[in-house]
Formats: structure tokens, C-alpha cells, sequence
């Protein structure tokens, strides 16, 4: 059965600004799928984004969208959630978006546990604003800003995100298509603050600089490092050095951000009220 991706596309934005081998349409794709599984309204869902080639990505879908400040999109969700709290409400960015120039931003969020599902497309670059490295640049990987390789050890964003308090964290890979949509799919339906993260691939800013001599080569280096955290619970530390677990990497339930303080406002109003 062929779906039908067009009704969810804004008429004319298409072809995207995306560099060939860009696993970002991937991702797209995978939203797009996940949010007509989830049987999502388009006037009651909220995809909200800050800057960057990841972050383009609600010019052309065709819901509410906000393309926000430099770091801001987890920020502006806030606001928008705790203004309506029966939206849906998404974020999308990459990883210098998300985690480096928006990373307080991010840590409140998941700290809060509101009910917003934030998709990191996690290419380990700066990709729209010159190839600067980010925090998520692999040590001795290269960049415009690091010519000699980056000294700075790699920041694991799912570990930030559990740290910090949101209660679903999963991953996956643009290699791994079919699997985006169904963790995108759970992270909508769980009730706090989701965070699904992709790792992605920069063919352009990234892979020339590192040598890689295709796309292909790139996606076969994400396939080859994924493990399922079922078969990593079965393997040796030493069998899983060098790679990274994809799929549901933590999950709880507790109080939601946007309930809460619906019920210090009842209590504040109505102070007699048990």
C-alpha cells in the first residue's frame, strides 16, 4: 500500500533545500508517518523548530509550525503546551540546535517532564552555519573549527535526556527507517516528555571532511554500530565497545509538567477546595 505523503506536504515547498544523501527527509518521512499513525489533527498539532538543516524541516509540513530563534524550539514548545495543553506539540532540530546552543532549553524541558516530543537529527556537525564541530562530534573527528581533529570528548544526548528527567528516551538511525516511525509514534503517545534521537548523516559538512567516500558508507557505519538494547542486555562490555543501543532506552511514567500546575492554579483559585 502506497502512502500518501503529499497530504501532509505544504503545496510548493517541495523539492527541500536538503543535500543529497541528507538523512533528514528520512526523518521527515518517518514524523510524517508516525503522526498520521497517532491519527493526529493537522489543526491541533504544533511542530516547532529553531535554526539549522534539521530545523527547517516544519516549513514544509503542513501543520501549525514555528521556526524559532537559534536553541529556542524547546523553549517556544513550552510556552505553546503550557498555553494549550491538549496540543500536540513537537520539536525537530539537530544537534547543535538542541543540545549545545539550546541545551539549557533542553535540560528544563526534560527536568519539567512536559508533554512534548522532541526528534534530534544528530549528524555531529554544525551543517547549515559552516561545519563547526558541535558537542556531538566524535573525538578526532574533523570540522572547519577543528582542523586537527576535536579534542573534546562526544556528548551522548539519550544520557543527557534520562539524566535530566524525561521519561521516554529512545534512538535509532536514518539507516534504521523503518524503526523511526515507531518510536516517534510511542514517544507521541507517552504522557511527559519524549525524546527520540536519530543519528543522521552530513554527507556535505561532515562525511568530506572525514573521509567517507559515499553516503552508503555512512549509513553502513550506522547500521554496523547499532545494537537493539534486547541484544546488548546479552552482550560482553568489550562486545559493545564502540557502539550504540537503539531503540526504547528508558521509559517511566510520573507526573506530567502541564497537570500539575493546572492543579496549583485550582489550588490557588479555589484555596478551600481539598
Amino acid at each position: 500500500m502506497t502512502f500518501d505523503y503529499e497530504k501532509y506536504i505544504r503545496p510548493g515547498k517541495l523539492p527541500h533545500i536538503w543535500c543529497p544523501g541528507c538523512g533528514h527527509g528520512i526523518v521527515m518521512k518517518g514524523l510524517i508517518r508516525a503522526i498520521d499513525k497517532c491519527g493526529l489533527q493537522k489543526n491541533r498539532t504544533a511542530i516547532v523548530s529553531g535554526i539549522g538543516c534539521a530545523s527547517r524541516l516544519p516549513g514544509y509540513v503542513d501543520f501549525n509550525t514555528v521556526h524559532t530563534a537559534h536553541g529556542r524550539a524547546a523553549a517556544f514548545a513550552t510556552g505553546m503546551k503550557m498555553a494549550d495543553p491538549d496540543m500536540t506539540v513537537i520539536c525537530t532540530g539537530g544537534d547543535g540546535d538542541g543540545v549545545a546552543i539550546g541545551g539549557n532549553h533542553f535540560i528544563h524541558a526534560c527536568r519539567r517532564n512536559i508533554d512534548l516530543t522532541y526528534v534530534i537529527m544528530n549528524n555531529h556537525i554544525y551543517g547549515m552555519t559552516g561545519g563547526q564541530f558541535s558537542p556531538c562530534t566524535p573525538t578526532d573527528a574533523f570540522a572547519s573549527t577543528t582542523p586537527y581533529g576535536n579534542p573534546d570528548p562526544i556528548f551522548d544526548i539519550s544520557k543527557l535526556a534520562i539524566g535530566a528527567g524525561a521519561t521516554f528516551v529512545a534512538r535509532t538511525t536514518a539507516y534504521h527507517a523503518t524503526q523511526i516511525d515507531k518510536l516517534i509514534t510511542e514517544g507521541i503517545k507517552h504522557k511527559g516528555m519524549a525524546v527520540i534521537e536519530v543519528l543522521d548523516c552530513c554527507p556535505t559538512s561532515y562525511g568530506r571532511r572525514n573521509k567517507f567516500r559515499s553516503v552508503v558508507e555512512m549509513m553502513k557505519q550506522h547500521k554496523d554500530i547499532a545494537v537493539p538494547v534486547t541484544a546488548a542486555a546479552k552482550m560482553s562490555e568489550e562486545q559493545l565497545a564502540g557502539k550504540i543501543l537503539t531503540g526504547v532506552l528508558h521509559k517511566e511514567n510520573k507526573p506530567e509538567y502541564c497537570e500539575q500546575y493546572a492543579k496549583l492554579i485550582n489550588k490557588v483559585q479555589n484555596p478551600t477546595s481539598k
